[in-house]
């Protein structure tokens, strides 16, 4: 998912303007794209990779059997992929399965605790699981050297200094504090009520922007977009799977959650225009859509906040920092409306709710989100040179898909779900919406384990071919 106050900030920069069919959009600049696209699947020797960190070696926030680290060619990234061993009890899998997450967040949402955790629950029935965190989340690290990743990433504290920015001028702050005040008053105009003033929540921000000025020094500069983690982190993250998992027919399983499956449905549409084989047995997404310019997407008033010449002004956002100083107004009326964001009410324990949302979001560019935000306009989703639509083309995948919505999801209702479903071919297609009208009710994050578990494994063995 993207997922909510995730996404809720990736509409801070949408906006506006009519939207072309040709030449670049506003975002673009010039980036180098590696080689021809889609790429062909590789199977044979890696780049010299990190070795894998098991128990004892990890940072602590890593709650996986291992962590490896594997470099992204032609950048300074290694991205970061949490391993979670298939039980030996369980019957073998044939194939491994990638998990990918929403926008500005880490591995923690698969993995929020022992009891919670869709990645081990994945792992005791035999999958050899992997979440991948993308460049600038989680534990992703740049220009980094083994022991000095272990050393900066080894506390939850590090979380934003491993996934800031830096070489930026001053000016960002007074901009980000602009674009607070310009929050504070979406969110009294989205509960549609004249609350008390919120001097709080403007103080919090206000606090958390002097934080991020602190560290602007020691950060790096984010300037990537969507398409950089389609067309590099995604598929190098495949290839090393494929490599280390030693998958017979060179295959994987995979789940997105919100951004994560906007991915696997771009990818879809990328390798089906090209008619050539994407390397994925099956598909699965929650939560997400090529398309929710149709929808009641509880985004869509945070559209007319700026116009992209003006969100450019702000090159990145410190998500994680300004939801963590939302939260504790957010967890009560009037205001309790953005927690519903993240889960339907009595889904999520207290304190599940606030891991999630103190640990889980991260700082993100403006050019990725401001590339998201073509989903919400004509034609939906497209490339960063506006040429591409990726809707238009997602009928041609051969690739079965299971696309879960759920009843409350606001963020992406059932019906920006099934925008893109519909196109899929009908017999590559499961589409199912999680809620009953007695309850119990799904929002953007809750995968239940009671019943979404079961519906994903069911899917996978009758296409993983077990």
């Amino acid at each position: 998912m993207s997922g909510l106050l995730s996404d809720l900030r990736l509409v801070a920069r949408l906006a506006g303007p009519s939207r072309r069919k040709q030449g670049t959009v506003p975002w673009a600049r010039s980036v180098s794209v590696p080689g021809p696209w889609p790429p062909a699947n590789r199977a044979g020797p890696l780049a010299p990779r990190l070795r894998a960190l098991v128990a004892g070696e990890k940072p602590a926030i890593c709650t996986a059997d291992e962590l490896h680290y594997v470099p992204v060619s032609g950048s300074e990234w290694k991205l970061a992929l949490w391993r979670y061993l298939p039980s030996p009890n369980a019957t073998r899998r044939n194939h491994p399965l990638l998990l990918l997450s929403g926008v500005g967040t880490n591995a923690i949402g698969y993995d929020l605790s022992p009891e919670a955790s869709f990645a081990r629950h994945m792992s005791s029935q035999g999958f050899d699981t992997w979440i991948l965190e993308v460049r600038g989340a989680g534990l992703s690290a740049r220009q980094l050297d083994y022991e000095e990743a272990k050393r900066s990433l080894n506390a939850v504290s590090d979380w934003t200094e491993s996934v800031l920015l830096a070489g930026q001028s001053s000016n960002i702050i007074s901009q980000l504090r602009d674009f607070s005040k310009k929050l504070v008053d979406i969110i009294e105009r989205g509960q549609n009520v004249v609350p008390s003033p919120l001097v709080g929540l403007q103080e919090r921000l206000s606090s958390t922007l002097e934080d991020f000025q602190k560290q602007l020094d020691v950060i790096e500069n984010y300037d990537w977009d969507f398409d950089h983690y389609l067309e590099e982190d995604v598929p190098t993250a495949m290839d090393y799977l494929r490599t280390y998992s030693k998958s017979k027919d060179s295959k994987l399983l995979a789940i997105g959650h919100s951004m994560g499956g906007i991915l696997l449905y771009a990818m879809l549409s990328r390798y089906g225009n090209a008619g050539k084989d994407p390397g994925l047995v099956s598909v699965a997404t929650l939560g997400s859509s090529l398309d929710y310019t149709s929808s009641r997407s509880s985004l869509k008033w945070l559209l007319p906040l700026v116009e992209p010449a003006q969100a450019l002004n702000v090159p990145v956002v410190p998500l994680g920092g300004l939801i963590a100083a939302a939260h504790p107004l957010a967890s009560r009326p009037p205001f309790s409306w953005l927690n519903l964001q993240i889960s339907a009410q009595a889904m999520m324990h207290p304190e599940l709710m606030e891991k999630l949302v103190m640990n889980n979001f991260g700082t993100v560019p403006a050019r990725l989100l401001l590339q998201l935000t073509t989903a919400f306009q004509d034609g939906g989703l497209c490339d960063r040179r506006g040429t591409f639509f990726y809707k238009d083309h997602i009928d041609k995948c051969n690739v079965p898909v299971l696309a879960l919505a759920g009843d409350l999801d606001l963020i992406c209702p059932p019906d920006a779900v099934y925008e893109t479903a519909k196109l899929i071919p009908k017999h590559l297609l499961t589409y199912k919406v999680f809620g009953e009208p007695g309850g119990p009710h799904y929002a953007h994050y809750d995968l239940a384990p009671a019943q979404v578990y079961p519906c994903i494994i069911q899917f996978l063995n009758r296409h993983g071919r077990i």
